[in-house]
């Protein structure tokens, strides 16, 4: 968990962009670049349900009645730590969407003949004057895309969520 402590005093988009003006801005590195964002958080949301749920008195049971550490973890900790995952993995989408644009917008990004809505939004502002939509349209998609992955990720948390399930049972 140090090296999560580390990842988070420093500010992705400025390691991001370290990375990208040492290594090139290439499709590979990109990708790689904006592949590990927000690892950390992942990490430490998953650790600390794994030691919360490790407490409860169901996985002791199972851990008495003989199960393996491998069946105690497939069908009774992922399940209960999925809903978080869920909803970490879909704001952290919109994080990544933004990463994305921002580094695309200030030419950082992918580079042409590849288009990107972050350098579709840079080049349309050059054109903010005279025609806003050039720069307004591609925006309005990027916000778009974030709040359809949020929607997409409360209504999966709400359907495979099992601690709500259980409340229906009753």
């Amino acid at each position: 968990m140090g090296l999560v402590d580390v990842q988070i005093a420093f500010p992705f988009t400025l390691i991001a962009l370290l990375v990208v003006a040492l290594l090139g801005s290439d499709l590979f590195t990109f990708m790689c670049v904006v592949g590990v964002a927000g690892w950390e958080a992942y990490a430490r949301v998953v650790r600390g349900h794994i030691l919360a749920l490790n407490e409860e008195p169901f996985i002791h049971a199972c851990k008495v009645t003989g199960a393996g550490a491998g069946r105690i973890i497939i069908l009774h900790m992922l399940p209960n730590a999925a809903s978080s995952i869920i909803i970490l993995w879909t704001m952290g989408f919109a994080g990544v969407v933004l990463l994305e644009s921002s580094l695309s917008f200030l030419g950082l990004g992918v580079q042409p003949p590849t288009a990107t809505l972050g350098s579709i939004t840079g080049y349309g502002r050059n054109y903010m004057a005279s025609h806003p939509y050039m720069a307004a349209i591609p925006a309005s998609l990027i916000m778009s895309i974030s709040l359809v992955m949020l929607l997409l990720g409360d209504w999966l948390r709400d359907t495979l969520d099992v601690k709500l399930k259980k409340e229906e049972v009753k």
